[in-house]
């Protein structure tokens, strides 16, 4: 092979290992939503300059609790705070995880193309006549193009000045 960028022999136990940390997480994050696209939409953001408002505005809204209305959920509000800073560093450490799963994923594929397309320009030269002609052709059949028809014209034809 020309190209491996990846080698990897996940064996049973690997795989076991790895369900048996997802089911733990999915059960320990169980209370995470899902959003539709809309609601994400309809959702007020809060980017980093947003976060040190909302943080500063917990510090000021803790200090004068009896200015805030009475439906005014604050220690609901300190729960969100706490939860932010204890779930985003988890979120943090399974996105560079999930990014390394993609990028192995593409790295995998791209071993796999480049190496059968190795393969493959070498089976069509050294294959022929040795009874290989079927599993050759089934092969080609990946670069098959169908038949292209042009396409005429619906309208009329564009109408410019006169060509000399």
């Amino acid at each position: 092979m020309s190209q491996n960028l990846v080698d990897i022999d996940l064996n049973t136990d690997v795989l076991a290992a790895i369900d048996n940390a997802l089911t733990a997480l999915e059960t320990g994050l169980a209370s995470l939503i899902a959003l539709t696209p809309d609601q994400r939409h309809e959702l007020t953001k809060m980017g980093d300059k947003s976060e040190a408002f909302c943080r500063q505005a917990g510090h000021v809204f803790g200090d004068n609790p009896g200015l805030l209305p009475g439906n005014f959920d604050l220690a609901g509000y300190q729960r969100d705070l706490a939860t932010l800073d204890a779930l985003r560093p988890r979120l943090v450490r399974m996105g560079k995880l999930h990014q390394r799963g993609v990028d192995t994923e593409m790295a995998i594929g791209s071993d796999l193309m480049t190496n059968a397309l190795e393969g493959y320009a070498v089976f069509k030269v050294a294959g022929r006549g040795q009874g290989l002609d079927d599993a050759r052709k089934a092969l080609s059949a990946h670069f098959a193009r169908g038949s292209r028809t042009p396409t005429q014209p619906t309208g009329p034809a564009p109408s410019g000045p006169p060509t000399a």
